[in-house]
C-alpha cells in the first residue's frame, strides 16, 4: 500500500509543480491575481506532496530500542507540517494578492491574455483531474477492501498521505473554477474586480482546507483511537472466547496509518488457572490482527477466575 501511495504523491508532485510554472508564468503576463493565486495553490500543494512523499520514507523506518513502536508517526507528523504550507503558503498569499488587486485598482487584460489564461486553466483541469481520479480510485479501493462506504472510509482513515492529495486536488478543482469564473467575469464586464475576488475566495478555500487538515493530523498526533467499527469487532473477538467473563475495559490507539496499538483489560470466569491465561493471551495476539489487520501490538490485562492460583 505504501508503494501505491508513493506514486499517486509523485504522479501529483509532477502535476503540481508542472501547473506552479504554467500558471505563475500566465500570471505575470496578464496581471491576473486569481492566476496567482492558483500558482500559489499548485507551489503550496507541491511542497505538501514533497513533504508527504518524504513521510512515506520515514515511516517505513522498523521499530527500534528508542521508538519500540515504529515510526509511523511521522506521516502525520509531516500531514500537519502540509496543513501549515497551505495555509500560509496558500491561503495568505492568496487573499494577500486580492486585496492588492482591489486596492491597487487591478490593470485590464488583452484578449492574448485571457487566452493564455484560459489554456492554463484547461491545463490546469486536465492535470489536477489525472491526480485526483488516481487518488480517488486508490481510496475507493481501500474503502471496498474494508468493507466501509467511501465518505466513512474517508473522514475515518488513518493514512493521511492520499486523503491529503485528494483534499489537495479536490480544492485545486474548485480553485481552478473560481479561478475561470473570476477571469471570464473580469473580460465580459472589464471590472478586474472580479479577478481579484476570486484570488480573495481561493485563498480563503485554501485557509478552509489547511485547517480541516490541521485539525484531522491534530487527532492522529495526540493518539486518535481505532474506528468504531473495528472496536466493535475488537470486543466481540475477545468476548467471544468463554474464558472472558467481562472486557472491563479497551484501549486502542493508532500508532501508524497502518498500525494500531490494542490494550484489553478482562475479568476472567471462575476457576480459569494460569495455563490458561497464558493460552488467551498467544490466541488473541493471534487472532486480533486478523480481524483488524492494523493491529500491531496487542497487550492483555487477564484478572484470574478464583480458583486459589495466580498466575504465572
Amino acid at each position: 500500500m505504501a508503494s501505491e501511495s508513493k506514486k499517486t504523491v509523485t504522479i501529483a508532485i509532477a502535476a503540481n509543480l508542472t501547473l506552479a510554472v504554467a500558471k505563475l508564468f500566465a500570471g505575470l503576463l496578464s496581471g491576473s491575481k486569481a492566476l496567482l493565486a492558483e500558482a500559489a495553490h499548485s507551489v503550496a500543494d507541491t511542497t505538501d506532496q514533497g513533504l508527504l512523499l518524504v513521510s512515506l520514507k520515514l515511516g517505513d523506518r522498523p521499530p527500534d530500542e528508542e521508538h519500540p513502536f515504529g515510526y509511523g508517526k511521522e506521516r502525520f507528523f509531516w500531514a500537519f507540517v502540509a496543513a501549515i504550507v497551505i495555509f500560509l503558503s496558500g491561503g495568505i498569499f492568496s487573499i494577500a494578492q486580492g486585496v492588492v488587486g482591489i486596492v491597487a485598482g487591478g490593470e485590464r487584460q488583452s484578449g492574448s491574455t485571457f487566452l493564455a489564461n484560459y489554456l492554463v486553466l484547461a491545463l490546469g483541469y486536465l492535470a489536477e483531474g489525472t491526480s485526483w481520479l488516481r487518488s480517488y480510485r486508490q481510496i475507493k479501493r481501500q474503502a471496498g477492501e474494508n468493507g466501509t462506504p467511501f465518505r466513512r472510509f474517508v473522514k475515518a482513515s488513518k493514512d493521511p498521505t492520499v486523503k491529503t492529495v485528494l483534499l489537495e486536488d479536490s480544492a485545486a478543482l474548485i480553485g481552478l473554477t473560481l479561478a475561470a469564473i473570476g477571469v471570464g467575469l473580469d473580460q465580459l464586464t472589464g471590472q478586474p474586480y472580479w479577478d481579484a475576488g476570486a484570488s480573495i475566495a481561493i485563498g480563503l478555500l485554501l485557509g478552509y482546507v489547511g485547517i480541516g487538515l490541521g485539525r484531522y493530523t491534530e487527532g492522529l498526533l495526540l493518539g486518535e483511537s481505532a474506528a468504531p467499527e473495528d472496536r466493535e469487532k475488537l470486543v466481540k473477538a475477545i468476548e467471544s472466547h468463554d474464558e472472558v467473563e467481562d472486557l472491563a475495559q479497551l484501549l486502542t490507539m493508532a500508532t501508524g496509518p497502518e498500525s494500531l496499538l490494542v490494550a484489553a483489560r478482562v475479568d476472567l470466569r471462575d476457576g480459569v488457572d494460569a495455563a490458561q491465561i497464558e493460552r488467551l493471551s498467544s490466541t488473541l495476539r493471534e487472532e486480533l490482527p486478523r480481524v483488524v489487520p492494523s493491529v500491531t501490538q496487542v497487550f492483555l490485562d487477564a484478572s484470574p477466575g478464583h480458583d486459589g492460583r495466580e498466575p504465572s
